[in-house]
């Protein structure tokens, strides 16, 4: 309880940080006329994303079901990571092209302010990698957030030395090759975001499980035979399921089985959410059971 309660608070405090500095580099951009300050301020919108969604899934799991939502509201948070993929995409083609025309023809950039502005951000992500950093027993909400900030500091960090070069040299060019940077930055990201969203959605296999080994453990269990009609699908984030069918032995104790099996998937797969219904090997007349 403490592990989830903590998580809430980091993702709390970390939005909080990182959605008044979008808002600082937004007005900062316009004003110094730094296309590299408008694209990290988007890149940071990706993190308040990324941060909001997985504070929202936190929240939303905490909601017991309903009876025509039986499973709660795990979905909401995906539906909205898919279309805050699909939104982000859309600005990576805004910045890519803003940024062709400035190269083309460099427009002149208050270069001092845009580094200042670049160097807070910099600290902003800093304090937010901090509140978010890793620990024991973290969710998978918390460490992805985590790994989304770290992106953000790249592009502080190509913003920085953007203004650095147009401060020194007077090559405003840069601040379309640091948009660049940026955009491919916030593609990437938005990239991973729609193909996650997608594939639990469609009900993929969850990427961290290979069905074949699950279906090995599961057919080591002592008195079992084989599985069959075996399904894992990821409910939302760091939540997922499974059914499945597996044939006994006649004469063994079907509910150690089950128990041996709920046990091995929560340790080794992390999958909590199992349905297995048992058939016997040989005919009989088996109590179908479920976990």
């Amino acid at each position: 309880m403490y592990g989830r309660t903590h998580d809430r608070r980091a993702l709390r405090a970390a939005v909080g940080l990182t959605g008044a500095f979008f808002f600082v580099e937004l007005v900062s951009g316009w004003l110094t006329n730094s296309l590299a300050l408008l694209s990290d301020a988007v890149h940071m919108f990706t993190d308040v994303a990324a941060l909001s969604l997985g504070w929202f899934a936190l929240w939303m799991a905490a909601r017991p079901p309903t009876e025509s939502k039986t499973y709660g509201y795990y979905r909401a948070e995906i539906l909205a990571a898919l279309v805050n993929g699909l939104a982000l995409c859309l600005a990576v083609l805004w910045i890519a092209h803003e940024a062709y025309g400035r190269f083309q023809a460099p427009a002149a950039v208050a270069s001092g302010a845009m580094t200042a502005v670049a160097a807070a951000g910099l600290l902003v992500n800093i304090a937010c990698a901090w509140l978010l950093a890793p620990r024991r027993g973290a969710s998978l909400n918390v460490r992805a957030a985590f790994l989304h900030v770290l992106a953000d500091l790249l592009g502080s960090v190509g913003a920085m030395v953007a203004g650095a070069v147009m401060w020194f040299t007077g090559w405003y060019a840069a601040d379309a090759l640091a948009a660049w940077f940026i955009a491919a930055l916030v593609l990437i990201s938005a990239w991973g975001l729609i193909r996650e969203a997608v594939d639990i959605l469609m009900e993929a296999v969850p990427g961290h499980i290979d069905l074949d080994r699950l279906r090995s453990a599961l057919e080591s269990v002592p008195g079992t035979n084989r599985v069959h009609d075996l399904h894992v699908w990821t409910l939302t984030t760091g939540q997922y399921a499974l059914s499945a069918h597996a044939v006994i032995d006649s004469g063994v104790d079907g509910e150690r089985i089950l128990a041996d099996m709920r046990q091995l998937l929560a340790t080794r797969f992390d999958v909590d959410h199992v349905t297995i219904q048992l058939e016997c090997a040989n005919p009989c007349e088996p109590e179908s059971v479920h976990v």
